[in-house]
């Protein structure tokens, strides 16, 4: 189960999500961004895809020996002085932490920033007990002051402009209004530093773990994680089952990847690495270590030897910043606390087809989500199989009409090379009268079969003003001026 899913509504958060323009120049901008820091962090480093196989050569053998890692995990953990607790589903997860929040939770709950709290709708779990969990991640904090979900894996308020934080924190806490984001952030610390300073319990994620030593690996940039997980005499870290690595050396493929694929940074501020909790060996910190193991479906990919590769995702958004289709709906338009390509594979496996059928069609399949993918998750693949259950689970007739004009005529124009010659030179004359931005322009788009559709939501690139063929036959030269002969 997946909290608050309604990934069969895409259609229509999709249409949403288009008309805001503003929203999407935004997340144009910001995923450019990352998207710039990425490819400079990665040419910087030698080796970059010797990295990502050794990371999915890792990944692959623990999905394919989860159960004999995950007891080694818990066994060492134990002995660590940690108390790990096992939970089917989203339900069972959060009645842990329930139980531990009545026998502990006299003071704040503070929350650090995790995925897995927001699929198994933790906070929504705890408010219908009562108590109020605080997101301490500047990112998290913003879109909880909201009412709203995260619409970004790393970065979760990228769908809000500058003034539309400072316009929120002004209404919410009740704070003279800038847009400085200097001082914005400055305002938050100094109001969660207060809760931190009477917290009980704190809750956290968990980037990786370890079964070698039973250990666990948190990373972040703000540090509110460190103060999370070290000011509350009680600390509960949810886990996926899948999260875990071999052995502690492995640690250092996938620090060098995560940081460069999620944020384009060569390493993140802050990694804290928890065998147990420090106050058992006489240290500061925490007296109690809780780690929560969850499965909500996760168990159910591993049969599947090309499915279970989904499990192999390391939450480092890069695929986000690469998708063209995310890039203008944003993650509310999934309907999924996992949006974009990773969340088009990991939602519908999760919570069956049925429940979100059309998320593997949000994707013009091409390429670029694979490119990007740490751990070279073949996402496009997958896709094409959940399309395929989707289809064939569903009533409705699969959406290319075969025996219908356009693709009769299409058929046709392809049979025959100068056919193709043709048709190409004629698009090329039409093209300014179809594409511009002239009043005749839309009312012709309007009026060209699919054009209609797909138009609306997107700009049709120009055609060149030559063909491959033209230029080949009018003498293409290389930079060093010779000709492949």
């Amino acid at each position: 189960m997946i909290h608050g899913l309604d990934a069969n509504g895409f259609r229509a958060h999709v249409d949403v999500a288009l008309a805001k323009s503003a929203q999407r120049a935004a997340l144009r901008r910001a995923t450019d961004t990352i998207g710039e820091r990425r490819a400079k962090a990665v040419a910087a480093l030698p080796g970059w895809e010797d990295l990502r196989e050794r990371a999915s050569a890792i990944k692959a053998d623990v999905l394919a020996h989860l159960d004999r890692y995950l007891e080694q995990f818990a066994e060492r953990a134990e002995a660590a002085g940690a108390q790990v607790h096992w939970a089917l589903d989203a339900a069972a997860a959060c009645a842990v932490v329930e139980r531990l929040v009545r026998e502990h939770g006299e003071g704040a709950i503070v929350k650090a920033k995790s995925m897995l709290s927001e699929e198994i709708g933790l906070n929504h779990a705890l408010e219908a007990q009562g108590w109020h969990p605080l997101e301490t991640d500047l990112g998290e904090r913003i879109v909880q002051l909201a009412g709203q979900t995260p619409s970004h894996i790393i970065v979760p308020a990228i769908h809000l402009s500058r003034g539309e934080i400072a316009d929120l924190f002004e209404r919410e806490l009740a704070v003279e209004r800038t847009e400085n984001p200097v001082e914005l952030t400055a305002i938050a610390r100094r109001l969660l530093r207060q809760q931190f300073a009477r917290a009980s319990l704190g809750v956290s994620g968990v980037n990786f773990a370890v079964a070698e030593t039973g250990s666990i690996l948190l990373v972040e940039n703000e540090g509110n994680i460190r103060l999370a997980t070290s000011l509350p005499a009680v600390h509960v870290a949810l886990m996926g089952i899948e999260k875990l690595v071999p052995r502690l050396a492995d640690l250092e493929v996938f620090l060098r990847l995560l940081p460069r694929s999620g944020t384009g940074q060569h390493l993140t501020s802050y990694q804290s690495l928890l065998t147990g909790p420090p106050a058992a060996v006489g240290q500061e910190g925490p007296r109690e270590l809780h780690i929560v193991l969850v499965d909500n479906g996760r168990s159910g990919l591993l049969a599947d030897e090309r499915a279970r590769q989904t499990l192999a995702c390391i939450r480092c958004g890069a695929c986000l910043n690469a998708c063209p289709v995310y890039r203008q709906i944003g993650g509310h338009a999934y309907g999924s606390v996992y949006p974009g390509p990773i969340g088009s594979i990991l939602t519908p496996q999760l919570a069956g087809v049925a429940a979100a059928g059309e998320l593997p069609f949000a994707s013009s399949l091409c390429g670029a989500c694979r490119d990007v993918c740490p751990v070279k998750i073949d996402i496009p693949g997958i896709l094409l199989r959940l399309r395929a259950r989707s289809q064939e689970a569903s009533d409705r007739p699969a959406q290319i009409n075969r025996d219908g004009p356009a693709f009769s005529l299409w058929a046709w124009i392809m049979e025959r090379a100068w056919r193709y010659e043709t048709a190409a030179r004629l698009a090329r004359v039409a093209a300014p009268l179809a594409l511009g931005r002239s009043g005749f322009a839309r009312w012709l788009r309007g009026r060209i079969g699919p054009l209609c559709a797909w138009t609306a939501g997107r700009e049709l690139r120009r055609p060149a003003a030559q063909s491959f063929r033209d230029l080949w036959s009018a003498g293409l030269e290389y930079e060093d001026g010779g000709r492949d002969g």
